[in-house]
């Protein structure tokens, strides 16, 4: 089954003669939308917390400016406030920080020991926080960086929060589903708003007083009466969504995809900026065909019509958790790996189970034809066998920034060793150089005795003939790893949620010889065909 071609190819990447490129999705103008805030130039700030940049939307012309871009000082933005001046407060969620953009432009690091802070609000000058963790505090922060004061604690994941027009900071808790509210100078304990919602994770107030709130889980925007608890449905979209915003009387929605949603009377709704993909990672293909994505927070599956449909996401049932290397072996059922654990999960009947646990950073899996799971762990510089009973046993150790895994045909484990621009081959006790003089590689493939390599330092996709030793130059100038010019910065992660994030531009094989790249640095996947 053959993947729908969309998108054609740009006149900027470079091919060897018999090969053509298509773009299966389009590249993303945002790298996922998290926060949202109306700026004083009438403008909607968008924090985006996998592109590590902050972008201004104009709802009028759908122009987008970048903010703070990539590489900048703000590192893996969550959520975002303005002060009276127009300085720009933002919570650095991955990071544990509070940074400000002030208005010339010049950036100031705040705190920085605030695990998971996401939630931030101004109120008449004053400034409130929260940690969206287990154990997560409330409290508000000095202006001039001095300790916090503490409001609340020990609260399970709250998130984007708002003073209504009482005087209470209202604030959603999502380990609980609920709403609650607290009078910001502690006078008296704090009040249940509205509770069994679809997982609120933001609340705002129209110009009634009326709280408005997005519901992660149930995709549903709601307005809720504070007074009773009392709510209508606004609208019904696709479960991800994350913050919103007023300009004026018009609200907007973010989700975690990157889209903004304008949302009209009688449940009516208008795209002010398309989705894409938030965060291209591997790829693997299923028996049928079908093409996987591990994209963030979501794992899709990409249809023949070239559609994007959901198969999980991080907070639905089953999910297991942030994925970042995957392979498929069965309908509907994979070998994924992340967050420092080897999972087997069924997207059909959203289970997990745990294959082995307590690693470090995992990138790439693959599963050989006698069913060894093998998985590179670029924290420990190792790769690890995975036996069906959960036993870990280590192949080989001492690898710099191992990152892609694959099996050739007799079952000998290959490594690309990203950190030092070689791929090798695990014999035994030994390890063999098979290719070097590459730059970052990261995914790779065998396909009938041919390794195929990601190799994001020079952007380009080579192929190795396993038996000829012949090396080419598939293509060039892709759109892999970092930008021009841009060095990222780790995102530190938080619990269990990620370990330290960083890039990984997967690959994959379709049954009709159609080869899959993950290109992150746009937000797209591209599909790379010998011409018939």
């Amino acid at each position: 089954m053959t993947q729908a071609a969309r998108y054609t190819s740009p006149a900027q990447f470079t091919l060897a003669e018999g090969w053509n490129l298509t773009r299966l999705t389009p590249p993303s103008r945002l790298f996922g939308a998290n926060g949202l805030r109306t700026g004083p130039d009438g403008r909607v700030y968008v924090a985006q917390v996998a592109g590590s940049q902050i972008s201004a939307l104009d709802i009028n012309t759908g122009n987008l400016e970048t903010i703070s871009a990539m590489g900048s000082d703000i590192v893996a933005p969550d959520d975002v406030a303005f002060d009276p001046t127009g300085d720009l407060y933002i919570t650095e969620y991955y990071d544990g920080r509070v940074s400000v953009r002030e208005s010339s432009g010049s950036t100031r690091l705040l705190r920085d020991d605030l695990p998971g802070v996401n939630g931030i609000t101004f109120h008449q000058g004053r400034l409130f926080v929260n940690e969206c963790r287990i154990g997560g505090r409330l409290m508000e922060l000095s202006l001039d960086g001095g300790a916090p004061r503490i409001l609340l604690e020990n609260l399970p994941m709250p998130n984007g929060m708002e003073v209504g027009p009482d005087g209470k900071l209202y604030y959603p808790v999502l380990g609980t589903n609920e709403i609650w509210r607290i009078d910001p100078d502690g006078n008296g304990e704090p009040e249940r708003v509205a509770a069994d919602l679809g997982v609120p994770d933001a609340v705002k107030f129209d110009s009634e007083g009326f709280i408005v709130s997005t519901q992660v889980a149930s995709g549903e925007v709601l307005r809720i009466n504070p007074r009773n608890g009392d709510r209508t449905v606004l609208a019904s979209l696709n479960p991800g969504l994350d913050n919103l915003t007023f300009v004026g009387d018009r609200l907007f929605v973010s989700s975690f995809t990157g889209q903004i949603t304008e949302i009209l009377d009688g449940g009516r709704t208008r795209t002010a900026l398309a989705d894409g993909l938030t965060w291209p990672l591997d790829l693997t293909v299923g028996p049928d065909g079908t093409l996987y994505i591990a994209d963030g927070t979501f794992l899709l599956a990409l249809e023949p019509s070239g559609e994007l449909r959901t198969l999980g996401m991080l907070f639905s049932p089953g999910y297991p958790g942030y994925i970042r290397g995957m392979t498929a072996v069965g309908d509907g059922e994979f070998i994924v790996a992340g967050n420092g654990t080897v999972s087997r999960y069924n997207a059909v009947s959203a289970e997990s189970e745990v294959l082995a646990e307590g690693l470090d950073q995992l990138y790439g899996v693959a599963v050989s034809a006698n069913g060894t799971i093998a998985v590179a762990d670029l924290g420990a510089g190792k790769v690890v066998a995975v036996g069906s009973s959960g036993q870990v046993e280590e192949l080989a150790s001492g690898l710099h920034d191992p990152m892609g895994v694959a099996f050739t045909a007799d079952g000998t484990c290959l490594v690309s060793e990203a950190g030092a621009g070689r791929i090798v081959a695990i014999n035994g006790s030994s390890v063999d150089t098979i290719v070097d003089g590459l730059e970052n590689p990261q995914g790779i493939l065998v396909r009938g005795g041919v390794l195929y390599i990601v190799d994001v330092g020079t952007k380009a996709l080579i192929s190795f003939d396993l038996s000829t030793k012949i090396q080419q130059k598939v293509a060039g100038n892709l759109p892999v790893g970092a930008p021009e010019g841009v060095t990222p910065k780790p995102l530190l992660g938080l619990a269990p949620f990620s370990g330290p994030q960083g890039p990984f531009a997967g690959i994959a094989a379709g049954p009709d010889g159609t080869i899959y790249v993950s290109a992150d640095a746009e937000g797209s996947v591209l599909a790379l065909r010998k011409a018939v």
